[in-house]
C-alpha cells in the first residue's frame, strides 16, 4: 500500500436503503473523472459468511466477481460506475470475520489470549480494510447497515482506529442521512440527521461530510443549521436530490461540489472540473431516445426488483447502445402456469427468462419460452433460463416428455444434471448432492469458445470470451445430437468441449440461452455485447408489429 493512499468511509443513518452504495460508486466515478485511481470495498455486518444462501427477498441479487466471490449487490454498482473489477478481497461480512478469528483461535495463533471483539475482531476488520492495496489514490469503504445497529458496532470501532492509525490527513468520514419532508408543516426536518450524527459521534467518529437525501433542494438556512449542530463545515453539507436515472447521480453530486470538498479535505488542488463527459452522453441518450421497446422479464422474484438489479441495468445499457429506451414488463412466472401466456406476452417485442433457484414458477417460465419459440419472438435465457429452454425443446420438439433437471426431479430424463467435477485454476473441483449449498457452485469467470458464425459469435465479435457463472447444474453433453435434431444447436462450450455454455435455435430470428450471467459485466459505457444484440433484435421485432 502506498503511503499516499487515502481512505473514505461511507456510513448511513436514519433509515436503511438511502443509497450508500450508489453514493460510493458515484463518488468513485467523479474521482476517476479527476484522474485518480480508486478501489471500492463493502463491509457487511450480517453474520452470514456471504449472501450466497440468502433469499433474494432478504437481500436482493447475489453479485459474483471474476474470482468467484458471492457478494452484495452494491459491488455491482461499484463495477458499473467505476469500471474497476472487484475481487474477493473487496467484500467482507461478520460471518467471514468471526470465521477467521475462530480458526486462528483453534490453531493457537493467539497464544492463549482471551478472544475479544476489541482488539481481535476489530483487528481482523482493519486487516481486511488495509489488505490487497497497491497504488490506489483512494479506497472507498462502505459500511453496511445503519448507525446504531448492534451488528455494526465493531466496524465503526475498526474504522475509527484506522483513521487514528493513519492520521486524519489520510482518512475521511462521509455520513449519508435523510431529510424527511413533512407536508403538514411544509418543511424539511433536520432533527433525524442531527440524532444520527450524534449517534455516530458516540462511537468516536466525527463525520467530515453529510450527504443528505432529499426530495427537494435544501434551503441554505437549513444547511447552516445542520452544519452548526453537527459540527461540520457548511459547504460539506451536500444535497442528494432524487433523480430520474441513477446514472445522473455523479453529475448531480459533482454540481453540489462533493468532489471539490473531498479534495479540499485531503489538501489536493482541484481548480479544474472533472471529466464527466461519458455520464453526460449517457444521460442525453436516456433523455432523448430514438424510440421505445418493451421487453418481458419472466421470473419469480418480480415483487422485489432488486433481485434482478443487474438484469435491469444490462437491459438499460443495451438500450443506450441502440439509442432506445427499454421498458421492462415484469411478469411473475407463476401466473403463466394458470393463465394463457398470450394474455401477458402478446404486447412485448422480446422475452428474457433470468436465473433462479428452486422449482417454484419453473413451469411458467417454460410456457414463456415455448411462446417465444413458437411465435418467433427474440428470446434470451440466462442460467436456469438456459436450462429450461433446453428442457422445453426436448419436451415439445424432441418428444421426450419427462425431460427435466435432477435439481427438481431425480427420476426425470436428466437433460440437466449436477456438475460433479470441473477444472479451475486451482485444480479440480468436486461436488456431490450432499455438498453444502454455500460456496459450492461453479463461481466466477470461466472461458467459453464460441461457434464461428453463430449469433453469439457475431454479437461478441470474437470466438473466445470469459463470462461469470453461478450454478450447480449443467446441460448434459450427451444430449447434443438429440438437441441438434430438434433444431437447437450448442454454440458455446468450455475449452475442453465437455461443458455446454450456450444454445441457439438457428431457425429463429434471435433465440439464445446462456449458462453464464452476461449481465454481471455490463456497464453503461461498456454494455454487454449479448444484451446489445438482444435489444437490437427486440427493436427489429417491434418494427414488424
Amino acid at each position: 500500500m502506498s503511503d499516499n493512499t487515502k481512505f473514505i468511509f461511507i456510513t448511513g443513518g436514519v433509515v436503511s436503503s438511502l443509497g450508500k452504495g450508489l453514493a460510493s460508486a458515484s463518488l468513485a466515478s467523479i474521482l476517476q473523472g479527476r484522474g485518480f485511481k480508486v478501489r471500492m470495498r463493502k463491509l457487511d455486518p450480517y453474520l452470514n459468511v456471504d449472501p450466497g444462501t440468502m433469499s433474494p427477498y432478504q437481500h436482493g441479487e447475489v453479485y459474483v466477481t471474476d474470482d468467484g466471490a458471492e457478494t452484495d449487490l452494491d459491488l455491482g454498482h461499484y463495477e458499473r460506475f467505476s469500471g474497476v473489477a472487484c475481487h474477493k478481497t473487496d467484500s467482507i461480512t461478520t460471518g467471514k470475520i468471526y470465521q477467521r478469528v475462530i480458526d486462528k483461535e483453534r490453531r493457537g495463533d493467539y497464544l492463549g489470549a482471551t478472544i475479544q471483539v476489541v482488539p481481535h475482531v476489530t483487528n481482523e476488520i482493519k486487516n481486511f480494510i488495509l489488505s490487497d492495496i497497491t497504488d490506489e489514490d483512494f479506497v472507498l469503504c462502505e459500511i453496511g447497515g445503519t448507525v446504531g445497529d448492534i451488528e455494526g458496532q465493531p466496524y465503526l470501532e475498526a474504522i475509527r482506529q484506522v483513521a487514528y492509525d493513519l492520521g486524519r490527513d489520510r482518512a475521511m468520514f462521509i455520513h449519508v442521512t435523510l431529510l424527511p419532508y413533512i407536508p403538514t408543516a411544509g418543511e424539511l426536518k433536520t432533527k433525524p440527521t442531527q440524532h444520527s450524527v450524534k449517534k455516530l459521534q458516540e462511537y468516536g467518529i466525527q463525520p467530515d461530510m453529510l450527504l443528505c437525501r432529499s426530495q427537494m433542494p435544501i434551503p441554505q438556512n437549513e444547511k447552516r443549521k445542520i452544519a452548526l449542530f453537527c459540527n461540520i463545515r457548511e459547504e460539506n453539507v451536500i444535497t442528494a436530490l432524487d433523480v430520474n436515472s441513477i446514472y445522473q447521480v455523479p453529475i448531480s453530486y459533482s454540481h453540489e461540489g462533493m468532489d471539490k470538498q473531498v479534495c479540499k479535505h485531503f489538501g489536493i488542488p482541484c481548480e479544474s472540473e472533472p471529466d464527466l463527459s461519458k455520464w453526460e452522453h449517457i444521460i442525453n441518450t436516456l433523455r432523448l431516445p430514438e424510440g421505445e421497446v418493451r421487453i418481458a422479464v419472466v421470473g419469480k422474484y418480480t415483487q422485489l426488483l432488486e433481485a434482478y438489479k443487474s438484469i435491469n441495468e444490462a437491459l438499460t445499457h443495451g438500450g443506450i447502445a441502440n439509442k432506445y429506451k427499454v421498458k421492462i414488463k415484469w411478469i411473475n412466472s407463476e401466473i403463466l402456469e394458470q393463465e394463457d401466456p398470450s394474455l401477458h406476452l402478446n404486447d412485448v417485442s422480446a422475452i428474457l427468462v433470468p436465473g433462479g433457484f428452486g422449482q417454484r414458477g419453473t413451469e411458467g417460465k417454460i410456457q414463456a419460452i415455448r411462446y417465444a419459440r413458437e411465435h418467433k419472438i427474440p428470446f434470451l435465457g440466462i442460467c436456469l433460463g438456459m436450462q429450461l429452454a433446453v428442457i422445453e425443446t426436448m419436451r415439445n420438439v424432441a418428444g421426450i416428455k419427462n425431460a427435466g433437471t435432477t435439481e427438481f426431479d431425480a427420476k426425470c430424463e436428466p437433460v440437466i444434471s449436477l456438475m460433479t467435477e470441473w477444472e479451475t485454476e486451482q485444480g479440480k473441483e468436486v461436488r456431490t448432492q450432499d455438498s453444502d449449498l454455500g460456496g459450492t457452485m461453479r463461481l466466477g469467470a470461466y472461458p467459453c469458445v464460441l461457434k464461428s458464425g453463430s449469433v453469439v459469435a457475431n454479437a461478441y465479435g470474437c470466438e473466445h470470451i470469459q463470462e461469470r457463472h453461478r450454478h450447480r447444474y449443467e446441460l448434459n453433453i450427451k444430449y447434443e445430437s438429440q438437441l441438434r435434431m430438434a433444431g437447437m444447436s450448442i454454440t458455446g462450450k468450455s475449452p475442453d468441449g465437455l461443458l455446454p455454455e450456450i444454445v441457439e435455435i438457428p431457425d429463429h430470428p434471435w433465440f439464445v440461452a446462456v449458462q453464464f450471467h452476461p449481465e454481471l459485466k455490463s456497464k453503461p459505457f461498456d454494455p454487454s455485447p449479448l444484451f446489445v444484440s438482444f435489444v437490437r433484435a427486440a427493436i427489429n421485432k417491434s418494427r414488424l408489429l
